[in-house]
């Protein structure tokens, strides 16, 4: 592991993209935040931005903002697992006030919050210096997890963190970027041994109105929920958004009505259910993703597919294309020239694949929206194995971006011999998959002393 690197790996992987001020609905945002701040404990108005500081993850990776949530109340502050939107409904109000009247936090709150709009200006980050002026859409970045903080338990191993330190050095470089996943309401399960010795899993349901996490809003203020359509019915996903320093995050939540309960619990979990939930779960991330950025009046320049799970984001990315006029050859161009895929899996058996008798189910009518026919439509993710054809996510991602990458040197080597036979004429050390070491977001990872 290495830090992310300030320059060369944004040009390395996006070389596309544009410099842009990041459309993350901040003004509609700051309003919910005040909305439900009535939830909180009254805030005394000299000190009512810590509300604001709540709501914004940059004080996740700024020790001297977590230090000010400890100096109210620092049992508090363990006891919530360091969630400042917790802390602020659980603080005694006599305890607010305390703070407020004291002249060393006053100080300390000011300097925070002087240093929190500095950052937020953006003044003197790499991408602005570097590309001073220029304006295109973000860098959408899809994955099926995003580790943030403790606050937020939706992860569960590397992908997880990968994804969450990608989100805050994008902000630290001030690249245009917003990630779009899934507000898992049970995150990951905690471990407790039974009196037998065995291994529990106990999932505890995450309370939305105690973590950073805000309803979405449309240009015209109205709350998102997209549509993705199934076999028979039609999913609707609520969108959350989460506020990662300039950035924002979109996230999904099935558990809304008029969802019946199968697909109230279709995001309940990471990585649950049969292969039809696995289905539907990554139709949902990928179709829906790319429907909450138009949803949001947000254009990327570039889409970045990290791991098989989102892939399908890339078929909805050229629907759209179709839908407005383009042949799909020519939407198919546009999405090489556009799509990045990451691979994280060295062994075949991790890689995400489905009958094609469903994927024909759950496509059907999808692929003439496409101009495809159900053989060029399966075609696009077709892996042959010793029992037949299955639809694999990984093939649709090498098949549809333009640009790819392993997660280290080595794994480079292995997934260039692993995925040789989508380019058999080719040798195996030309197959073109690059080679970029995983990366930290280098001010989460440090201790405060």
């Amino acid at each position: 592991m290495r830090a992310l690197d300030s320059h060369a790996d944004a040009l390395t992987i996006y070389p596309c993209s544009q410099p842009y001020r990041g459309i993350t609905a901040q003004g509609e945002a700051t309003l919910d935040i005040l909305q439900i701040a009535s939830g909180f404990t009254p805030i005394p108005p000299r000190v009512g931005r810590l509300a604001e500081l709540a709501y914004n993850l940059w004080w996740s990776w700024n020790p001297e903002a977590q230090d000010l949530m400890c100096a109210i109340d620092a049992p508090l502050w363990e006891e919530v697992y360091h969630n400042p939107v917790q802390f602020l409904r659980e603080v005694r109000q006599a305890t607010l006030e305390q703070a407020a009247s004291s002249p060393e936090f006053l100080r300390q709150y000011h300097r925070v919050l002087a240093d929190f709009d500095a950052y937020m200006t953006g003044a003197g980050a790499w991408f602005g210096r570097n590309y001073p002026g220029k304006s295109n859409g973000p860098i959408a970045y899809f994955s099926a997890e995003f580790g943030l903080h403790e606050a937020l338990p939706i992860y569960s191993g590397g992908l997880g963190i990968l994804s969450g330190d990608h989100c805050k050095q994008a902000s630290d470089l001030g690249l245009p970027f917003v990630g779009v996943g899934f507000l898992y309401p049970q995150g990951y399960f905690r471990q407790q041994i039974g009196a037998d010795g065995s291994q529990q899993a106990i999932y505890e349901k995450i309370n939305f109105a105690e973590v950073p996490a805000l309803a979405a809003f449309d240009r015209d203020g109205n709350e998102i929920v997209v549509e993705v359509e199934m076999p028979g019915r039609t999913i609707f996903a609520k969108v959350w958004q989460i506020q990662v320093g300039r950035n924002a995050l979109y996230l999904m939540d099935t558990d809304i009505h008029p969802n019946a309960p199968p697909d109230r619990h279709l995001s309940a979990r990471l990585y649950g259910g049969d292969r039809e939930m696995r289905l539907s779960q990554e139709m949902v991330l990928g179709i829906g993703g790319v429907r909450v950025l138009r949803a949001l009046g947000i254009t990327p320049s570039a889409l970045h597919i990290n791991e098989g799970h989102p892939a399908f984001a890339l078929l909805e990315y050229a629907r759209g294309m179709v839908e407005a006029g383009l042949p799909f050859a020519e939407a198919l161009q546009r999405v090489h020239a556009s799509a990045v895929f990451t691979t994280h899996t060295p062994v075949p058996a991790g890689h995400d694949v489905f009958p094609f008798d469903m994927i024909e189910h759950f496509f059907n009518g999808y692929w003439e929206q496409l101009g495809l026919s159900r053989d060029e439509f399966l075609n696009l993710g077709r892996q042959d194995q010793s029992w037949g054809p299955m639809f694999s996510m990984t093939v649709l991602g090498f098949r549809m971006a333009g640009r790819y990458n392993a997660v280290s040197r080595l794994h480079g080597e292995v997934t260039r011999r692993m995925w040789h036979f989508l380019w058999p004429d080719v040798d195996v050390d030309k197959v073109p998959i690059q080679a970029i070491t995983n990366g930290v977001h280098t001010a989460s990872w440090l201790a405060p002393e």
